[in-house]
């Protein structure tokens, strides 16, 4: 199965999401998916199955617990396809930054007033 056809489901989006933050029992995992898509515990298990078998997900036992953990190589893909489209969002992405630093610039030096475009450009 091809990562998006993995990541195209968004309640394994939801679990990879659950993941960046850590290690989760598969229990946490169940619980925190119930509670926002209301589906059973099997069909976690299921959307658990699927993403341990794609590479998204680690698992290990401790005593009778399985804990789950994010493995990020499969990512990898989807960002090697988005590659090319960066250059559509990187520039805005560049230009924000800018204005964040020109904002906090202006704090420090004591204007609480950040300059509008027009005032800059004159």
């Amino acid at each position: 199965m091809h990562a998006f056809d993995i990541l195209g489901d968004p309640v394994r989006r939801y679990i990879l999401e659950l993941l960046t933050a850590g290690e989760l029992r598969a229990g946490d995992i169940v619980r925190a998916v119930r509670d926002r898509f209301g589906i059973s515990q099997p069909a976690v298990s299921q959307h658990l199955k699927v993403l341990r078998e794609s590479g998204f997900l680690g698992v290990r036992t401790e005593g009778t617990r399985r804990l789950y953990s994010l493995d990020a190589a499969p990512l990898r893909t989807v960002d090697d396809w988005l590659d090319p489209f960066r250059r559509f969002w990187a520039p805005r992405l560049d230009a924000l930054a800018t204005e964040i630093a020109r904002g906090k610039k202006a704090r420090r030096d004591g204007d609480t007033r950040t300059p509008t475009h027009d005032e800059e450009e004159s």
